[in-house]
């Protein structure tokens, strides 16, 4: 595991692959909203009729195949990120400050509707 590697690291890995390939001319923000969309849904594809004993087995939550596609729509993220200039660090904190305050913990424990 590589704890020590930041969004903002990836943030530049993403932006070399895309810029060695000249790929910038292809990242607006509709097109990778789409791909984000596509490749959860490829994820989404492993766990298809599947129980949810079965889903959470590792074989299969964490086989290579759902690993890669959880990759693919991380790095979609980034390129989103990398595309439009949103600070995801900052964004992801505020959506929790904003989920923290929509759903108090003490209200919220173990339940999910």
């Amino acid at each position: 595991m590589d704890a020590e590697t930041t969004v903002a690291a990836l943030r530049e890995d993403v932006a070399r692959f895309v810029a060695e390939r000249d790929w910038g001319k292809f990242h607006n923000p509709k097109d990778i909203a789409v791909g984000i969309s596509v490749e959860a849904a490829e994820l989404l594809e492993h766990f298809l009729w599947r129980s949810d004993a079965e889903s959470a087995d590792p074989a299969v939550a964490r086989s290579e195949a759902a690993v890669e596609e959880v990759a693919d729509v991380v790095i979609y993220c980034l390129s989103y990120a990398n595309a439009t200039g949103v600070d995801l660090s900052t964004a992801v904190k505020a959506k929790l400050a904003k989920n923290a305050a929509r759903y108090p913990a003490e209200e919220w424990r173990g339940r999910a509707w």
